[in-house]
Formats: structure tokens, sequence, C-alpha cells
């Protein structure tokens, strides 16, 4: 029992950090999926030949 409060006096961020880290890149690929979705499906100008 000792032995297990000694080693969670850690800080919480401490134990928290590789959690926050995955969330972070995760939310960041998501949001690049996204805003490549929006660029390939968004509507293009139509173009007039002028000769």
């Amino acid at each position: 029992m000792a032995n297990q409060q000694q080693e969670s006096s850690r800080p919480w961020i401490l134990e928290a950090l590789p959690l926050l880290v995955v969330i972070l890149i995760a939310a960041h690929v998501l949001a690049l999926v996204y805003w490549i979705y929006r660029v390939a499906t968004e509507k293009q100008p139509q173009r007039s030949k002028k000769h």
C-alpha cells in the first residue's frame, strides 16, 4: 500500500499528459481530414472560354 501511495505522488498533470497529447494529435488529424474534404468538395467557379 505504501508503495502505491508513493508512486501516485506525481502531479496529476504529468499523469494526464500522454492522454492529452494523444487527444490533441487526434483532433489535429480530424481537422486536417475535414479541411481536405472541404477543399475537395468545394464548388469550382465556372470557367468561361475566351478566345
